[in-house]
């Protein structure tokens, strides 16, 4: 019947259509994994740096949206509670296509903020724009629950699917270039970003991913309207989904979850050192607060002991030397120290980190001392407080 109907060469749900299933759920649960390790190996400060809550989140929104496909696509027979359209594809596919868009809009504004704008992204923040994120896209998807089924999507008994009207794709497409093209404004505004904290590689690359998804939707939706009754179609549209959503978090924390595996010292060595040549205390304001809840919030330049405006050489575009000798925060660098080699990298001293990215948090502060500390420090030959 739909065959002739939409000239087209349809089929029901089937095998095909199980196996590809089970396919993307093997290739997000793989990407649960990913993320686990990354929340296990937290204090690992390459890690800690990618903003793990809002890339969780994502992952979240990318589960969601491939849980709306299974009807949108057509994946499985549309009856009983899967024949309810409105809440699989729009409350679902919908919804959290442009969750996974404004979420990494997110993101990217936090970098923006503190590395472009010297601004704070702290947890009051985070949560404003995760509210403004909900309200935005559960206004819209309100907004058409609310008109008339005939003029949006609506069930079709007699065919076993759901009809969406052309009106209605084409509005849903368009939102989707337009959350994706303000990223993409973002993503140029990144590119100046020169320290450990720069993904703007990263960036264009995830750029270039959503470009090729937001390609192929709009031609599978806009000029093969009846493509969910096509077994090869809907199963293309599918895999090109999730393979794109998946690839996005691979490439937020792919490289520093790779690192932490195979070359873990001398990676976090290497991004330590340069961290500490950036001066980020001075350079990118990066909280130095004990009470700082994210990994972009603001320092206190003022507070901070480890990246002061008097260790840093403006003229030679580096670390005052007498700083760096009194205070090194690193190993011998001079490869031909073959005792230095030989016993690996020292430490580093966290007290010269952002806050954010420390490591030594039970330690007492000197900015905020404890009774305990107030009533055992010296003065050392700076005037500072130690105890």
């Amino acid at each position: 019947l739909l065959s002739s109907m939409y000239h087209i060469k349809a089929s029901n749900p089937g095998k095909d259509d199980t196996i590809t299933i089970a396919v993307c759920s093997g290739l997000l649960g793989l990407t649960a994994m990913l993320l686990v390790y990354a929340w296990c190996n937290y204090n690992y400060r390459p890690i800690r740096a990618k903003n793990l809550t809002w890339t969780t989140l994502i992952y979240c929104a990318t589960v969601l949206w491939f849980i709306g496909n299974l009807v949108t696509n057509n994946h499985v027979r549309l009856v009983g509670v899967w024949s309810n359209c409105k809440l699989w594809i729009l409350w679902f596919r919908v919804l959290f296509v442009y969750v996974f868009a404004t979420m990494t809009i997110v993101r990217f504004y936090a970098l923006d903020r503190v590395f472009n704008q010297k601004k704070p992204f702290t947890r009051r923040s985070s949560l404003i724009s995760g509210a403004i994120i909900l309200s935005f896209n559960v206004a819209y998807c309100l907004v058409n629950q609310l008109i008339s089924s005939s003029l949006t999507l609506e069930y079709v008994p007699d065919l076993e699917a759901c009809k969406i009207t052309m009106a209605f794709r084409i509005a849903a497409v368009s939102v989707q270039w337009l959350l994706w093209g303000a990223c993409g404004v973002l993503i140029f505004r990144l590119r100046n970003i020169q320290s450990s904290f720069n993904e703007f590689r990263e960036s264009v690359a995830i750029f270039l991913v959503i470009i090729g998804l937001l390609t192929e939707t709009s031609v599978t939706n806009l000029h093969y309207e009846y493509y969910v009754f096509e077994k090869k179609r809907r199963i293309q549209k599918t895999y090109v989904d999730v393979v794109a959503s998946v690839l996005v978090i691979w490439l937020f924390i792919g490289y520093p979850v790779y690192k932490s595996i195979f070359d873990r010292r001398n990676y976090e060595q290497m991004w330590l050192e340069r961290l500490a040549k950036d001066g980020p205390g001075n350079t990118y304001n990066i909280n130095s607060n004990p009470q700082g809840t994210t990994a972009y919030a603001k320092m206190d330049e003022n507070l901070d002991s480890g990246f002061n405006n008097s260790h840093l050489n403006y003229e030679g575009n580096g670390i005052n030397s007498a700083y760096v000798n009194n205070h090194r925060p690193f190993g011998d660098p001079d490869p031909f120290n073959i005792e230095s080699e030989m016993s690996a990298h020292v430490p580093f001293n966290d007290n010269l980190l952002p806050m954010a990215l420390r490591n030594n948090m039970h330690n007492p502060l000197l900015n905020s001392p404890s009774l305990f500390a107030a009533s055992y420090m010296d003065s050392s030959s700076d005037g500072r407080h130690v105890l």
